[in-house]
This record gives C-alpha cells, structure tokens and sequence, in this order.
C-alpha cells in the first residue's frame, strides 16, 4: 500500500486478518518446540531438577531488554516496501530458523544455554512487533478478533508442535535413540521441522499482508527532532514507563500474577509427568522417561488444541460479560486444571486438566492485549506492548532466579508441587482482574 494513511482504517475481511496473523503460527510452532522440550534437554544433557530455573534465563531477560528495543525502533520505521513492523518478522525469522537448527545439536548443558539465549533474543525481535501490527492495522471493534485470531493459531501451532515427537515415532517411524547420546533423534528432527515452519510462516504474512504508512508525511522528521540517537530512544522508554496510563497499571498487575503460574508449568510439567507419574528417569532409563515426555507434550498438545477452538468463542463472551470478566473467569478455570495435575494418577486425566488451561491460555493471549490496545497512545503501539511484555518476564526472571531453591529446599524437587504452586497464582490473578479493571460498558463489546 503506497498511499498515505488518511486515518480511517478499513474493515478488513476474515482472510485479511487470517494473513496478518498467520507468522504468529510459526513464531510459536517454533516456542511451542522450546517450551515443550527444553527442559528435558536440560535433563538429558545432566542438568538436575533446581537448575532447571536458572537455566531458563534466557527467555526472560531476552525479552526485557530486545522487546521495548525493537518496539521503539518499528514505531519509528517505515520502508517502502516492508512497512513499518515487517522488517523485524523477516530478520527475526531467518534468524530464529539458523538457531532451532543448532539447538538439538548441543552437546553440553552450557552449549545449549548459550543457544538458548540466542534464539529467544531472534524470536523477541520477530514476536514483539506483531502485537503492534495488529493495533495498526485494525479499529477497536476488530482488534478483539485480531488478538483472537492470533490465540488461535498460536493454539493450532503449539498443539502440532506439542504432538510432533510423538507423531514422528508413530506414524514417521523415526526412533526414540539418542543421537550421539544426548538428544533423541524424534525430538532433534522436530527442531529441524520447526525450523522451516517458522520461516514459511513469517514470509507468508510478510509477503501477503499490508501496513499503513504515516499519514503525516513529516512524522520522520519529527521523531529525529524529539529524539536524537541512542540517549533519546532510551529516554524515550523510559518516559514510557514513567507515564504509563492506569489502566495499563492494572493490567501489568494481573499480567504479574498470571505468568510465574505460567512459567512453573513450562518449567516443570512435562519432567514432573515423566518422572512423578510414569516413573522413568533422564539418566537411567530413557526410554520410560522420554514416554512419559512424549504423553506431557500430547496432553499439552490437547490444551493448545482447546486453546485454538476456544479462541474462536472469545468474542462472544466478550459481548455478553465483558473483556475483564471473560478474562478472569478464564483465569479461574485454567487455575482449578493446572491445580488438578497434582493429584493426578490415571495419565489420561491429565488430558482434563490441561484442556482447562488451554481455555485460560486462550484469554491470556489475546484480552489483556485487547484492553490494553484501547489505553495507549496509537504513535506508541509498538513501545507499549513492549513495555507490558516487561509484567510476563519480569515474573520469569525472579523464578528463574529464586524458584530453584525453593525447589531443593522446600519442595525437595517435587516437580508437581511447583505446577500447583503456579496454579494458585493464576487463581490470584483471576481475582485480581475481576477486582481492580476498569471497563466502560461500552467498552466490553
């Protein structure tokens, strides 16, 4: 689109928005590979139990420095024919693609730290900049189903992910082995699938899809006036966060209670099921350990599967009781599931449980960032949402830095203690998003 913006953005149709959203899908195809296996690398490299958290730094810290970085820098891009945000998906691709390649590769815990750190560094840049892009390029009475489009095929991406492992041994006959005795050959294969769906994802939404340029023609002069180099971007995020309009406050608060329950479940789960339920042991008896692995990521397959289904039902909840009650009723109900786990004998009850959360991780991704989107400055979509991203890994930080002893001193690595530990903070959450958010009624539709 080569005209200037006038101001009036369109109503744009199903398939429009369909490919707005589509890189979503392979940005977290390629999370979903790293949430769901990590941990068992870890494990499989000979990391124990309460260095597990530490381990998982990268995510965290990643996300706090590059996402209001690339957030200032896309608010304040434009080339003519990438846009303003799609620069950042394709350089965060190709960049996220070279490294799930090298992940499964490591041959040592710290290789695989180190990689780590790389590879959430280039999905950040990709990641961050599409919250935005949906704001950009919707009106208030369709960024709901934006954000819900996005919860959808971040759902349908996560449940193909969660289940390739498995998929691969039973239907591909790719074997469970080791591969130079460290990494099964079905997990290394999925990182080398996931790495091309990421790409052709990205490149589908860069090459299908349409941005608005700045309907003031002047804008880029202007913002170099304001802000001049490096001193000035930085100053300018900080001045972001020092004005943060209230409503954004709020929602930072329920955001800082929803994702510590979040990262125990990404931290713990799948180890917690293989080790605490199926009895197997990384070190000893893999094959045991890397079932129960495997029936984890299915379970959480079938969350994601519940995630994408229900996405499409958000927006008629969100006319009937309103974004903050639709989004902490939600919060109650993956609450009682990740609550559950922990009292879980029969492994085919975990499908429960986990379908529970997925209808909470649906509201998650998608209502905060829908109220937030009405309360912020649209010149400052891109710094906002990165700003907010800093309530998700804030969270993250201080788990990974302190849940580790917690785990080897009160827990005594009761890895499902800490899964219900996390299910009582999304309970908390719950209830804080029903107390404190401020909704107009004309606002909730």
């Amino acid at each position: 689109m080569s005209t200037a913006y006038t101001g009036q953005k369109p109503t744009l149709s199903f398939w429009q928005i369909w490919n707005m959203c589509f890189g979503f899908f392979g940005i977290q195809f390629g999370w979903s590979l790293q949430m769901g296996n990590m941990s068992a690398i870890y494990e499989f490299l000979g990391a124990s139990p309460e260095q597990i958290p530490g381990l998982w730094l990268a995510a965290p810290v990643t996300g706090l420095i590059v996402q209001p970085i690339v957030g200032y820098l896309s608010d304040r891009t434009w080339h003519k024919k990438l846009g303003r945000r799609r620069p950042y998906f394709l350089i965060g691709a190709i960049l996220s693609s070279a490294a799930l390649f090298v992940m499964p590769n490591s041959p040592t815990v710290w290789m695989a730290a180190g990689t780590l750190w790389i590879l959430d560094s280039c999905i950040n840049i990709s990641m961050e900049p599409f919250r935005a892009f949906v704001a950009d390029n919707l009106d208030e009475k369709q960024r709901s189903f934006g954000f819900a489009m996005q919860s959808m095929f971040i759902g349908l991406a996560s449940f193909i992910a969660g289940y390739l492992p498995q998929l691969l041994v039973n239907v591909f006959h790719v074997s469970r082995e080791k591969v130079n005795g460290s990494i099964p050959q079905n997990i290394l294969f999925s990182f080398y699938i996931g790495a091309a769906v990421f790409l052709i994802a990205v490149l589908y939404t860069v090459i299908f899809s349409k941005e608005y340029p700045p309907s003031d023609m002047d804008w880029k002069s202007k913002v170099q006036e304001s802000n001049k180099g490096f001193g000035g971007g930085v100053k300018e995020i900080f001045s972001s966060i020092v004005n943060m309009p209230n409503q954004m406050k709020r929602l930072a608060l329920v955001n800082f209670l929803t994702w510590p329950g979040l990262f125990l479940m990404w931290f713990y789960y799948s180890t917690g099921v293989a080790a605490q339920i199926f009895g197997g042991d990384a070190k000893t008896s893999s094959d045991l350990y890397t079932k129960g692995l495997e029936h984890a990521n299915t379970t959480s397959a079938i969350l994601n599967l519940v995630t994408f289904v229900f996405a499409f039902s958000l927006s008629f909840w969100v006319g009937k009781i309103g974004k903050k009650f639709t989004h902490s009723l939600c919060l109650f109900i993956g609450a009682i599931g990740l609550i559950s786990v922990y009292y879980v004998h029969n492994p085919s009850m975990l499908y429960i449980s986990m379908g529970m959360v997925g209808i909470a991780w649906a509201s998650i991704l998608s209502m905060p960032y829908s109220m937030l989107s009405g309360c912020i400055p649209e010149n400052k979509f891109g710094i906002y949402m990165g700003i907010f991203n800093f309530f998700i890994v804030l969270p993250e930080i201080i788990a990974s830095l302190f849940f580790g002893k917690i785990m080897e001193n009160y827990l005594h690595n009761d890895r499902l203690m800490a899964v219900q530990i996390g299910g009582f903070l999304l309970l908390l959450a719950a209830i804080v998003c029903a107390v404190i958010i401020k909704e107009k009624k004309a606002e909730s539709y």
